[in-house]
């Protein structure tokens, strides 16, 4: 049976199959999405196809504790998780970063919401749902994910990366990294950004947040989902903007603000070497040239975050080896400069 008439007989088993299907924009990995509409109703179907290599597991997990909690994680209506078919709640399109560009004025009322339900989420503790358990954001994954920028991104630009500096690179970023172990002790949303959450003005508290993309939960430091509202790959925050979120974050949250800086510069500088090569991968190896148009932002987030004392190791290695991003450099990622 090919995909598409496995997707079909799954539709017509669940009632949809006179509906009208319309692909929606995915994110950056091999899931797939539509929408899917019937008189009355409307759906997301998302399509995980099963040689990915991916589960729809941890997302019907993390979905569940979410909505077990109150806050507003797609409904499932329906799920074949050995076949990757999931049939979802649809939030509709006012997604915060559409919201944003449209009616910048919106922005603190909206980025405050999602504070909110940030905090609100880092209160929970997972209880133990069935089938998965979020795995910890440890050493070995913080490093995992740095290690892309000298795999992908330091060779793109620079060429081949010895040995003897790609164990410099090892050592300092685990340095610099081991102040947030301690630390790790709350579900870690991995993508809280604009784009993952829909405005729903509709209901109330935490809940006016829609969320999408969580299926990476893991137990980590909680500084990480925030710098990923604040410092986000894809869209400029103003800073009086990020200075509003963290002020409403401390209180909300009742963090001390010293150590909580410190943790957030650490872990944005992780996030933003990490994006660096994903970003690069994302063009070189899977073909989707739009990330490159990202790296300058990135590399603006990164070059804040190694001004903070605690990065001094690897603020140094950065302006010694790394170059950054130029329009010469995203050729050469692209390969039109080979």
């Amino acid at each position: 049976m090919t995909r598409g008439a496995e997707i079909a007989a799954f539709l017509e088993a669940e009632g949809w199959g006179a509906a009208r299907r319309a692909p929606l924009a995915g994110d950056a990995s091999a899931r797939r999405y539509e929408r899917i509409a019937a008189p009355g109703r409307r759906a997301i179907l998302m399509d995980v196809p099963p040689e990915s290599g991916l589960d729809t597991g941890p997302f019907l997990a993390v979905a569940r504790w979410l909505r077990a909690n109150g806050l507003s994680a797609p409904e499932i209506l329906a799920a074949a998780p050995e076949r990757g078919l999931v049939l979802l709640e649809d939030f509709g399109d006012d997604l915060i970063a559409g919201l944003c560009a449209r009616e910048p004025g919106r922005e603190p009322e909206l980025y405050s919401a999602a504070v909110e339900t940030l905090a609100r989420m880092q209160e929970l503790s997972w209880d133990g749902v069935p089938g998965w358990t979020p795995p910890a954001y440890d050493m070995a994954v913080l490093m995992r994910e740095a290690r892309l920028m000298a795999e992908w991104y330091l060779p793109a630009v620079a060429g081949p990366v010895p040995p003897d500096l790609a164990a410099e690179y090892e050592a300092r970023a685990e340095a610099a990294f081991a102040p947030v172990l301690p630390g790790s002790t709350v579900p870690i949303y991995r993508d809280y950004h604009a784009e993952n959450l829909v405005w729903l003005p509709a209901r109330s508290g935490p809940a006016r947040i829609g969320l999408l993309d969580f299926q990476d939960m893991l137990i980590g430091h909680p500084a990480y989902d925030f710098v990923s509202l604040v410092r986000d790959a894809r869209r400029d925050i103003p800073e009086p903007l990020a200075a509003l979120a963290r002020a409403r974050y401390l209180a909300r949250a009742g963090r001390a603000a010293e150590e909580f800086d410190a943790a957030a510069h650490i872990l944005s500088a992780q996030r933003n070497l990490k994006i660096l090569g994903l970003f690069t991968r994302l063009c070189r190896r899977d073909g989707k040239p739009r990330y490159l148009d990202h790296l300058p932002r990135v590399w603006r987030w990164l070059q804040g975050d190694l001004d903070h004392p605690a990065l001094d190791g690897l603020r140094a290695f950065v302006a010694a080896h790394v170059p950054p991003p130029d329009k010469g450099a995203r050729a050469r990622i692209a390969g039109a400069a080979r």
